[in-house]
């Protein structure tokens, strides 16, 4: 008890170096464009710190969306970063992010419901809206379903493109965190529509009734995890460990579809020598066809080899997610075993919290000291404590 004590006050600790006045770093160290205000990684960070309750944590994340508001594009666009310090702002390298716009949503309604500050909630409300309309428009053919360009999201070095399943439940997650809010009928329409989009498509089912692509669908196989995305091209079926955990946390699918999906990430894990979920599986290797793809999509530096980086690397922050859809779908005990390998990966090289691991190798990637990396401790032994954001059932 009193190591898990020491792992969370270590990750605490780190959260707290990495305050600004303007919000939460993403790492602590100054190296490339981490020193900044991401949004992904802010908001995450915030996170952790509404569920931890520390004043200084919760004010700011409080900063963190402020920041992040100041600098939305006229058209709705939330920044992937902003360099307060110089003033660039950036809304994405070689694509636009596409994902930072539902984690604003998201930070904004957990901010205001934690604080119970309604007034947070009606000052962004009009930012809010700019993002739900700009969503919308991302379907592009008015199909429920956004398309999202390669290099559009997290795994912004990754192959996949189209209509991202993670990108279409954070977008899931923020609608309901603002249904919370408001008694909305059109929004919760809508809503509803992605979400029947969602469970028809990204998991092979007896019926053919209503797919988005007929043909691809036919083409897929039966699996016991939702497929990474789908493009008029047809199905990538890539195992994405982030959208799976939030298809656990946001409870989406039946019983039989939350069995498989645990089955497979259990059986995935203990195969592992870290024990913990790859960000992507299986691999992309020299030969494979999608390895042209991955290689040149980099700006600078190539970090994708096998194993590692979203290449099936592990990051404690995906686990960290993977661990609340346990404890969402009340596998806490199984939660505990991820938190403690979480901690472990944290402590490595004198609690270098790094952003990354090889999941071969067992070597730590990325950048040291990174926040998110923390914030996964934070958030998952908060869960398992028994607190919760707002937005994870269905209204």
């Amino acid at each position: 008890m009193k190591k898990s004590a020491n792992h969370y006050q270590q990750a605490k600790s780190l959260l707290r170096k990495a305050q600004s006045p303007n919000g939460f770093l993403a790492a602590v160290n100054d190296v490339a464009n981490y020193k900044r205000i991401w949004a992904r990684d802010g908001v995450i960070c915030g996170l952790a710190g509404l569920l931890d309750g520390e004043e200084d944590l919760v004010n700011a994340m409080k900063m963190t969306l402020e920041t992040l508001a100041e600098h939305q594009h006229d058209i709705g666009n939330i920044p992937s970063n902003v360099d307060v310090k110089t003033g660039e702002v950036s809304f994405g390298g070689l694509a636009g992010r596409v994902d930072t716009l539902a984690w604003f949503v998201i930070g904004v309604c957990q901010y205001a419901y934690f604080t119970n500050d309604m007034s947070f909630f009606e000052k962004h409300k009009p930012a809010i809206y700019k993002c739900l309309k700009l969503m919308q428009a991302w379907e592009f053919n008015h199909g429920d379903l956004m398309y999202v360009p390669r290099s559009g999201n997290w795994a912004d070095e990754y192959p996949t493109e189209g209509f991202i399943l993670y990108d279409q439940l954070l977008r899931v997650w923020a609608m309901r965190c603002v249904l919370n809010f408001e008694d909305n009928h059109a929004l919760k329409d809508k809503h509803d529509a992605i979400l029947a989009k969602i469970i028809i498509n990204y998991k092979k089912r007896q019926t053919t009734s209503k797919v988005y692509h007929p043909k691809a669908y036919g083409q897929l196989e039966k699996l016991d995890y939702w497929v990474a995305s789908l493009e008029p091209a047809g199905y990538q079926t890539q195992f994405d460990a982030f959208a799976n955990s939030l298809i656990l946390m946001l409870d989406i699918g039946d019983n039989n579809d939350h069995k498989q999906l645990l089955e497979y990430c259990n059986t995935l894990r203990n195969e592992l020598p870290l024990k913990s979920l790859p960000a992507f599986w299986p691999v992309i290797e020299e030969g494979d066809k999608e390895w042209g793809l991955l290689t040149n999509n980099c700006k600078y530096a190539f970090r994708n080899y096998p194993y590692q980086f979203h290449n099936g690397g592990t990051w404690p922050m995906v686990n960290g997610f993977y661990g609340i859809g346990l404890c969402q779908q009340n596998q806490n005990e199984e939660a505990n075993n991820v938190l403690e390998q979480i901690n472990s990966l944290n402590a490595k090289e004198g609690w270098g919290f790094y952003e990354n691991f090889d999941s071969q190798t067992q070597d730590p990637n990325g950048v040291k000291y990174c926040t998110w990396s923390a914030a996964a401790s934070i958030m998952l032994t908060q869960f398992l404590n028994g607190k919760q954001w707002i937005g994870l059932k269905n209204l």
